[in-house]
């Protein structure tokens, strides 16, 4: 089986996945109108979001990263593997994916940030894993699906267990975070049981 299968080039809200009417969660390409807002947030080294997504890198270091990463943004057009989470027409985030390997093997490793806090705490970040778990099993090979994260990043925790995740690795103190320590923790989801839930 092909690492990756062809898709549409465009996706709204994916099949047999319920998102609430109040406030619609739905996975797209990023469009032009996006990179704004996306440069604003991955440039931001005060912004709220870089305190939860992996602060054990050093801050120069991960400065030089978002900023070369929103160039690339600039100057590269959509692509399968990563997604604008939009909120009432509003990107507020982004999620991606990408194989481990062996490439083939049905491992895929999925990423979400939802960069405003105003966003934040209203089930958008679980309603977004959701969908792109229904997609990453529709249009890979995956036979399992993981995230990584630390035990400091409790919200990461919860939504990848509401979706059906477990944990199946932990790293104790791991990680230095704001003078304490930290577990490194990985959840995973094969496709079985997503398909069962």
């Amino acid at each position: 089986m092909p690492a990756r299968m062809a898709r549409p080039g465009t996706s709204g809200i994916m099949r047999g996945v319920n998102v609430s009417p109040a406030r619609p969660v739905v996975l797209r390409d990023r469009q032009p109108r996006d990179l704004p807002t996306l440069t604003r947030w991955l440039n931001d080294p005060q912004a709220e979001w870089r305190r939860w997504d992996a602060p054990y890198f050093a801050a120069a270091a991960t400065n030089k990263t978002m900023r070369a990463y929103a160039q690339y943004l600039a100057q590269n057009g959509p692509d399968a593997d990563e997604r604008v989470i939009d909120v009432d027409g509003v990107c507020v985030g982004m999620v991606n994916r990408s194989e481990e390997e062996p490439v083939g093997g049905g491992w895929w490793d999925l990423g979400i940030l939802i960069y405003d806090p105003a966003s934040w705490g209203a089930g958008i970040g679980t309603r977004a894993l959701r969908l792109w778990v229904a997609d990453t099993f529709e249009w890979t090979n995956a036979h399992v699906v993981t995230v990584s994260t630390w035990s400091g990043n409790e919200r990461m925790i919860r939504a990848a267990r509401r979706v059906g995740f477990r944990e199946c690795a932990r790293v104790r103190e791991a990680y230095p975070v704001r003078g304490q320590r930290f577990d490194s923790v990985k959840l995973d989801l094969l496709r079985a049981e997503w398909e069962a839930r």
